[in-house]
């Protein structure tokens, strides 16, 4: 479908032996992050670049852009910021990132989420693939029918924005030995926040509408989870 141009016909190294940096600009990986991308749709960054206008910037720029990502070169532009009003009152930030990180942090959750989500907690419902809201209701609907009275609502306030950058990649780097995609995630991280024209640097927090924020808040809130668990006769961890 020409998203991506093709590579050569070259022998390649098996997934198993490749760096997860290369495993992050195989095709394959790009163009499903790709369609997913456009899938979400979703408001233009800072740039000001749309979903529709992604496939022929990648037509003209893949190369440069894979070959900065391999380099360790490739620089994540600032997101830009967005109030919503909140149902409970009040307002909650958004970070928008422009079209192409969104991609590349598409393309960043495809290859993470198989090392890290199977180690999750089983009761753990929010932002897995194959799980949802409507399973933990089900689930709380069976706690309920084995005699359960109580249910305990905890809500971590601005989470997204007090996100400790060196715990968190203290956590990844648990699993992920790949330096280079260790230097990306925090580039991510820290490539700040375009509010009325200035650039605010972001010393903590992960921006709540990137798309790769929902696996980072999962790795960070797992020991949480596996605490939980420990005290399941007192309390049955079911986070949505």
């Amino acid at each position: 479908m020409g998203v991506i141009k093709p590579e050569s016909n070259k022998a390649k190294p098996a997934p198993e032996v490749m760096k997860l940096i290369e495993q992050l600009v195989e095709r394959k990986n790009m163009e499903k992050a790709y369609w997913q991308v456009v899938r979400n749709k979703g408001a233009a960054g800072i740039d000001n670049m749309t979903v529709e206008q992604l496939k022929p910037y990648l037509q003209n720029h893949w190369v440069e852009i894979k070959e900065k990502l391999l380099n360790g070169k490739y620089k994540p532009q600032p997101v830009k910021k967005v109030e919503i009003p909140k149902a409970t009152g009040g307002k909650r930030t958004l970070g928008i990132p422009v079209v192409i990180d969104r991609l590349i942090q598409q393309a960043v959750h495809q290859i993470l989420s198989p090392i890290f989500d199977p180690t999750f907690s089983e009761f753990s419902y929010g932002f897995r693939e194959g799980r949802s809201a409507h399973q933990a209701i089900l689930q709380a609907k069976k706690y309920q029918q084995e005699g359960r009275k109580y249910v305990v609502d905890m809500d971590i306030e601005k989470f997204f924005d007090e996100v400790n950058h060196d715990i968190l990649m203290s956590r990844i780097a648990r699993k992920v030995k790949d330096k280079q995609i260790l230097h990306l995630i925090r580039k991510y991280l820290q490539s700040g926040i375009m509010e009325n024209g200035i650039q605010v640097r972001r010393e903590k927090g992960t921006p709540q509408g990137s798309p790769l924020s929902p696996l980072l808040s999962n790795i960070i809130l797992d020991e949480l989870d596996k605490e939980l668990e420990k005290k399941r006769t007192q309390v049955l961890p079911l986070r949505r």
